[in-house]
């Protein structure tokens, strides 16, 4: 696999009017990875895309694709993207075979087995004859998949690609999407504002926040913050009891009463062993302890200083 990031994003910035929407964007994104986009509403994760694929100007900057300037050298770079931006556009009074046949067209090379090929490959083989019109959302969203992917590119991306899905088929495309990086090297960069699912879905996220990035890791680093005293959650009875003897227990900065039987305690992971004897020394009945690891939404909550509604 080559070291050579699929995209580079070089101080790229756009001003609108008297707004600069996206400020000094500047990252990479390696073969084989499925790199996600947080934001709130206005973040400039939609306006990046756009950037990205060339429906919009970057004001200064440069995005390059395999080496190739999206601006200077459209036609080299974009041959290497697929993508589907908002909602995937398809003929809604033909097959699902005939849409892509008829985007294959549009395309130089593509064969009746690479239709046949990515139509395997989405897992729609039992109703790529039916017509569109019949097709679940999330068979849309599969289909248009299938039709960006139909010229062999290098980069897949996905503006809001769970986007009126159902459990089930939210977790459909994200086994489809780590399949995909697998088999066949594809990058795949999402936007999306499911926070839980872009955990489960993404090898690293990139926070944007007014149209700067905030930070960008891999995305269970976001989730182990080493700077942060870690909490533990204790069941234990009786409760009234554990709380008596953790209280007058030094290294034990922070401790709350969850529920009936249930505490967190805040402290360093070296206080746990003399935590537990404690406890087990005073005949309290230990019935479970957990590290309690921060969520992806809770880390962007404390990142962003964004309240829960306001993500999206």
């Amino acid at each position: 696999m080559s070291n050579e990031p699929i995209i580079r994003l070089q101080n790229v910035t756009k001003v609108i009017g008297r707004t600069t929407v996206i400020d000094d964007l500047t990252f990479d994104v390696p073969q084989g990875e499925i790199f996600g986009f947080l934001g709130p509403n206005g973040a400039g994760k939609t306006t990046t895309i756009r950037m990205i694929v060339g429906l919009m100007s970057t004001t200064k900057g440069q995005i390059l694709i395999k080496g190739k300037n999206i601006k200077s050298e459209f036609e080299q770079a974009i041959r290497h993207v697929g993508a589907i931006v908002e909602n995937p556009e398809m003929y809604k009074y033909l097959s699902g075979y005939l849409n892509l046949v008829h985007y294959a067209r549009m395309v130089s090379g593509v064969t009746k087995e690479r239709i046949d090929e990515v139509v395997k490959l989405v897992r729609l083989e039992d109703r790529i004859h039916d017509k569109v019109k019949k097709y679940s959302l999330g068979m849309r969203q599969r289909l248009g998949v299938a039709q960006a992917l139909l010229h062999r590119p290098s980069l897949l991306i996905l503006d809001e690609p769970t986007n009126g899905l159902d459990p089930a088929g939210i977790r459909e495309l994200r086994d489809y999407l780590r399949q995909l990086t697998r088999s066949e090297g594809i990058t795949v960069i999402v936007s999306s504002h499911l926070l839980s699912e872009m955990e489960l879905m993404c090898d690293r996220v990139a926070i944007l926040q007014h149209g700067r990035l905030i930070d960008v890791k891999p995305t269970h680093h976001f989730t182990q913050d080493s700077e942060q005293v870690p909490t533990y959650r204790i069941e234990a009875q009786p409760i009234e009891q554990a709380l008596d003897v953790l209280g007058q227990m030094e290294g034990i900065q922070e401790i709350e009463l969850l529920e009936e039987g249930v505490i967190e305690v805040m402290t360093d992971r070296e206080h746990v062993p003399d935590m537990l004897a404690a406890l087990m020394q005073q005949r309290i009945r230990i019935y479970g302890v957990q590290l309690v690891r921060l969520s992806l939404e809770d880390r962007f909550l404390q990142i962003t200083g964004t309240r829960r509604e306001q993500i999206g």
